[in-house]
């Protein structure tokens, strides 16, 4: 058998592609949206970054993992390995700041999103996602918590002068895949009748996470190959949010 990855570094494996879709299509929207001195919180595995990049006068992405050496050898890249908050950058340093499936990591968020405000220059921009929580199929415990659009209007709007909120949905393809993913999660958390995910520290939940999302996400890819190839950016589409968005996509202004 492959490796195990964990979940929460979407990779361009086969298996991941339903999320890796729209997490590239985060980066496109990104892209329309930015200027002058950029900063990325959060660099993953680093598929954004050539999207990303060009569009930015400077483009600092930090990350506490050190991505691909291919990905920092980038003349119009500057990486930072960093653990956040805090930012290590003086106030007023980029016109725009990103941050992609990031925030939902983050036990202070409330520091977190003050340090943001306090590096964006006047009118500057940040561009968040993260998953939806209405959406979500069983509880993560790599993330310290999940936000509705609402919670996340009310955290942002507490330090921004604007908030956007907007979501990424999907088409039908998109639909049924979903529909597919909840049915075999079900599969999976019917034996915990004693509720033990919401009981448990998120510690101990955290491996057997991996192991089970990873193994449930091959198991479509075998049963639903074509359509869990199929799915390409185009299928999703970022629209004024609603519950039933799959991830919170917010661009606030300072």
């Amino acid at each position: 058998m492959a490796a195990i990855n964990t979940a929460e570094r979407v990779s361009r494996e086969a298996s991941d592609n339903f999320v890796f879709q729209r997490s590239l299509l985060a980066y496109h929207a990104a892209a329309q949206r930015i200027a002058g001195d950029v900063l990325e919180i959060g660099t993953g595995a680093g598929y954004g970054i050539e999207v990303v990049a060009p569009h930015a006068r400077r483009f600092v992405t930090l990350d506490k993992h050190v991505p691909a050496p291919e990905l920092l050898a980038r003349p119009d890249v500057e990486f930072r390995q960093a653990v956040v908050p805090p930012l290590e950058f003086p106030d007023g340093s980029f016109d725009c700041v990103i941050s992609f499936q990031v925030i939902e990591h983050i036990r202070d968020d409330r520091r977190f999103v003050d340090e943001i405000h306090r590096v964006l220059r006047p009118g500057g921009r940040l561009i968040v996602t993260t998953p939806n929580a209405p959406m979500s199929l069983t509880r993560n415990p790599w993330h310290v918590r999940e936000y509705s659009a609402a919670e996340l209007r009310q955290l942002l709007g507490s330090v921004f002068s604007q908030v956007e909120a907007l979501g990424v949905f999907g088409n039908d393809r998109v639909a049924e895949y979903y529909e597919k993913n909840r049915r075999g999660v079900e599969r999976v958390t019917r034996f915990d009748v004693l509720d033990l995910q919401h009981r448990l520290p998120r510690w101990m939940l955290q491996i057997p996470y991996d192991l089970l999302n990873r193994l449930n996400r091959r198991r479509l890819l075998r049963e639903n190959s074509d359509l869990t190839v199929s799915i390409r950016m185009d299928d999703y589409r970022i629209a004024p949010v609603t519950d039933g968005c799959y991830d919170l996509f917010f661009v606030a202004v300072k």
